[in-house]
């Protein structure tokens, strides 16, 4: 063949980006577990610190294995809820075989469609010095390209105990504070989720209420953006929430015999009064 024809340079060139591109698909394959691992740690890393449970920097200098082995040990249960708040299906938190709920994105169009039928949310419960905390994600639009984040909730779905968020391609030092600034998550803790407001959480200037944080100042469309992504999330939490508040509720009451609204019928009601009687008087 004429190495100096037209043919032999499209035939070069043709054999040349085949063995590029066989190299990189092969490489692309031998890091794939890697990068699988990663995100699946930078995930968990998040929620761990959102939980209170640990923080970005302590997991980072610990490695992908180590973060995984703190959310198998700390993770009570994850799974997956529907539209009404109901279990759909469960969730591995073995460390061997962690699944992780990562189509945010796609639930998030599904919202935006109304597509309520399906919906799947994923809920991480985590035990934190003997008490649950639930940990939910939230996920929409900031300036420039996607926020998303985690929020943590006392045993009463309703207290805010820890937050993390992230974004994609924020300004630096504006919007990408909602990352950056430790003290703009800070402002979550000891507020509030309420589930009878709209929004029922709301990042706003001049914020007062329980359920309200103060916006960044300077970046007025990203906390726009992640205040709607915060509110239209745990909106779609609302029947889940509704059921672990009215369940605290009942744990907690105290009633007669008479206060079959609390206890169930009246016989069921005494009979648990007279072995709690029985195991004070042993």
């Amino acid at each position: 063949m004429n190495t100096n024809s037209n043919l032999y340079t499209i035939v070069y060139s043709a054999i040349i980006v085949a063995v590029v591109a066989a190299i990189l698909a092969l490489a692309a394959m031998g890091l794939k577990d890697r990068q699988d691992a990663n995100i699946k740690a930078e995930t968990i890393s998040q929620m761990l610190t959102a939980a209170q449970i640990s923080t970005k920097e302590e997991l980072a200098k610990i490695g992908n294995n180590k973060v995984l082995e703190n959310y198998s040990n700390d993770i009570k249960e994850a799974y997956l809820i529907n539209a009404k708040g109901e279990k759909v299906r469960d969730l591995n938190t073995d460390v061997k075989n962690i699944e992780l709920a990562d189509g945010l994105k796609a639930q998030n169009t599904l919202m935006k469609k109304g597509d309520t039928d399906a919906l799947e949310l994923p809920v991480y419960v985590f035990n934190k010095d003997g008490k649950n905390v639930t940990v939910v994600p939230v996920y929409g639009a900031g300036l420039w390209g996607p926020v998303w984040g985690y929020i943590a909730l006392d045993e009463d779905l309703k207290t805010i105990v820890g937050a993390y968020f992230d974004h994609d391609s924020e300004t630096p030092g504006l919007g990408a504070k909602i990352k950056d600034d430790p003290s703009f998550r800070a402002e979550f803790v000891g507020k509030t989720v309420d589930i009878n407001s709209d929004p029922v959480f709301a990042i706003k200037k001049n914020a007062s209420g329980d359920n309200e944080v103060d916006a960044i100042t300077g970046a007025t469309m990203t906390s726009k953006g992640l205040s709607a992504a915060i509110a239209t999330w745990l909106s779609y939490y609302k029947p889940f929430f509704s059921k672990g508040a009215v369940e605290t509720s009942d744990k907690g009451a105290e009633c007669s015999c008479e206060d079959k609204s609390v206890c169930g019928t009246e016989e069921d009601c005494c009979d648990e009064m007279k072995k709690e009687t029985k195991t004070v008087e042993e």
